[in-house]
């Protein structure tokens, strides 16, 4: 494999010492950020705690608000990917060990914002923009986003999408800008673990890791279609050489072993190895918004004006303004977003690859009948994110522009309010 460009090697940088302290931050402001977190919604803490004993499913009949475990064969099983519970084995060991009592919601969701922290500021580090830019796009993910006071719930459903978007983050690191296929492959694991959907960008993370040199680096932004070597002569871009086929192999070592144990998990639990349990859920198909089944194109229209336009309600009486508490406009709470749009890249390759990412977990999404219960925001729309934070940075001018300094502002402040009614106010309610 030829020398990495100047763009996957680390430079030093200004902002090299953020990284020890901006993740720390980040996670103690999401560890406050909730006096009432949700972690009793335990479901796949409950059963990584019993998978340590030998079960697979629950012999007793779960509490009366842990409703979407499913009953079958006198045993009680969750519908949640084999993914999501190994991610709770470690949690679950505290507990068996005596350490904990019960699922530290809190804890892990303050956890993974500092790791996704920490990632989101080495990705951005890989580009020649001010130190102020990578720090502000680093924390409107975290902060201007809805992702916020969704983590900050702490139950199950939120763990799972916060593991899955860090999962996404080190995939996208690993396999772009510091290549070691393994990691980046068992990050990919985590990602597409927690959230099976993910599973369908692995092609793209495949492309990108068969690229035996990458295009434009931080230095070279304007040549799109060369890359530059060590002694300044062009080096056309090559694919699938066999050491970029023995890398793909390395990336999917770790994934095909889980989506075997996966499947023998679903087998376990239901006689069926492509069956995750989700429709056997007590009443779950008699829902109004599965009237076309769990997934049907029909539901496009719908789910589409719930993520991008179903704007916040108005009321009379303070505070005046109040988001829907099942779903909102990502658009309205994150302008920022928009800045997604933006012409031009430094590398077309990874830019296109990230819009087909996000064009095709967007269609999955879009095509399922729920939007996600109760939320802030599109909640499923986490693991957009990680995608959008590549291509913000490829298209993103060097320095913070006045009219961005007003989208972020918007962003953050709509959504540290968003954080305070949803957690410490009565005022959105279900």
């Amino acid at each position: 494999m030829t020398k990495p460009n100047a763009a996957t090697e680390a430079k030093p940088s200004r902002s090299r010492p953020v990284i020890s302290f901006l993740p720390f931050v980040a996670a103690i402001v999401y560890f406050f950020s909730n006096p009432n977190p949700q972690n009793y919604y335990d479901y796949t803490f409950r059963v990584a705690s019993d998978l340590l004993h030998g079960a697979v499913g629950l012999r007793d009949k779960p509490p009366s608000w842990l409703n979407e475990f499913i009953p079958f064969e006198s045993l009680y099983f969750s519908a949640f990917p084999l993914g999501s519970v190994l991610t709770m084995i470690p949690f679950a060991a505290l507990q068996a060990v005596g350490m904990i009592k019960d699922m530290p919601g809190m804890f892990i969701a303050a956890l993974l914002s500092g790791l996704c922290c920490l990632y989101l500021f080495k990705i951005a580090d890989r580009y020649d923009l001010s130190d102020e830019k990578k720090i502000l796009l680093t924390l409107a993910v975290l902060f201007g986003t809805w992702t916020w006071t969704n983590l900050t719930f702490a139950g199950s459903w939120q763990l799972a999408l916060g593991f899955a978007m860090l999962g996404e983050l080190g995939a996208i690191y690993f396999t772009v800008f510091d290549r070691r296929p393994i990691i980046a492959g068992a990050f990919f694991a985590l990602a597409f673990g927690n959230r099976t959907e993910i599973l369908l960008t692995a092609p793209l993370l495949l492309f990108l890791l068969s690229r035996e040199s990458r295009t434009g680096s931080a230095e070279e932004t304007t040549k799109s279609k060369m890359n530059i070597g060590s002694e300044g002569s062009a080096v056309p871009e090559r694919f699938f050489s066999p050491a970029s086929i023995r890398a793909m192999a390395l990336f999917c070592a770790i994934p095909f072993v889980l989506g075997i144990a996966t499947l023998v998990y679903n087998y376990v639990r239901f006689h069926s190895l492509s069956d995750f349990g989700y429709a056997r859920i007590p009443g779950v198909l008699s829902e109004p918004w599965y009237d076309h089944g769990i997934f049907s194109i029909r539901y496009i229209p719908r789910q589409a004006w719930e993520m991008l336009w179903k704007m916040w309600n108005f009321k009379s009486s303070f505070p005046y303004l109040i988001p829907d508490g099942f779903s909102s406009s990502i658009l309205f709470s994150s302008p920022f977003i928009l800045f997604v749009f933006r012409f031009g890249s430094r590398d077309k390759a990874l830019k296109y690859a990230s819009w087909t990412a996000i064009v095709i977990l967007t269609f999955l999404l879009w095509i399922h009948g729920n939007s996600g219960g109760w939320q802030f925001g599109y909640r499923y729309a986490c693991i957009l994110l990680p995608w959008v934070f590549v291509i913000l940075l490829e298209s993103s001018p060097k320095k913070i522009t006045p009219f961005e300094w007003a989208a972020y502002g918007l962003s953050f402040a709509m959504n540290l309010y968003a954080t305070w009614l949803f957690n410490w106010t009565d005022y959105v309610k279900p």
